[in-house]
């Protein structure tokens, strides 16, 4: 299994499978899809049209099997939902023995019960761009503190290329909130036993 980043908020997980294709909305920022046929896809906010030549398309909550993947939809608070609220879905993907979260657009204070739910989780997907669009790099760390992934990896901050609805936030600034240097910086990652440290790592993923 690896992950690749494709801008936004859009990663790729490949298994020998299958493609799982999370939160492609690279078209209506100004960019190319890149979902092919036969492609699961998933959003972490509401998606009203299947997506032409999909395997599956998935925005909402619930238990999914497909290509020997588990795919869990969960029901969580959107960063700018009221108390009550809870427009985002995060999904959990359990691949062989790795747990990979992708959190999309949250509110930053999970429940224990949600924590719950979630439960142990390898490799944490989490936006940073903030400004009131998606997570601010405070509430990401706040994110990644609850869960205690193995692994984490950043994604929806600047990029010229995209046209965002309002700007984002530069990685740079997200990475001095973390207060941390990144173990790794690489175009596809893998997770490697030597990911299994006692503090949660930093991975950067070069734009695909």
């Amino acid at each position: 299994m690896d992950i690749q980043f494709y801008g936004a908020n859009c990663v790729v997980i490949t298994t020998k499978q299958v493609r799982i294709v999370c939160d492609d909305t690279l078209a209506s920022l100004g960019a190319k899809s890149v979902t092919r046929e036969g492609d699961v896809c998933l959003f972490t906010a509401a998606h009203p049209d299947a997506v032409a030549g999909a395997k599956m398309t998935i925005d909402m909550a619930g238990e999914y099997e497909t290509s020997g993947i588990n795919i869990r939809g969960m029901q969580a608070r959107a960063h700018v939902d009221t108390e009550q609220e809870r427009t985002a879905t995060m999904y959990k993907l359990t691949i062989g023995d790795t747990r990979v979260l992708v959190a999309g657009h949250i509110y930053p204070k999970l429940s224990e019960s949600k924590l719950e739910e979630i439960g142990l989780v390898d490799v944490l997907v989490v936006p940073v761009g903030g400004n009131g669009y998606t997570l601010d790099p405070e509430g990401a760390l706040r994110v990644v503190k609850a869960i205690e992934p193995k692994v984490f990896i950043p994604t929806h901050y600047a990029d010229s290329a995209l046209k965002y609805e309002v700007p984002q936030q530069p990685l740079q600034d997200a990475l001095k909130v973390f207060g941390m240097e990144p173990k790794e910086t690489t175009a596809k990652f893998q997770l490697k036993p030597s990911d299994a440290a006692d503090t949660t790592q930093l991975v950067v993923l070069e734009k695909s």
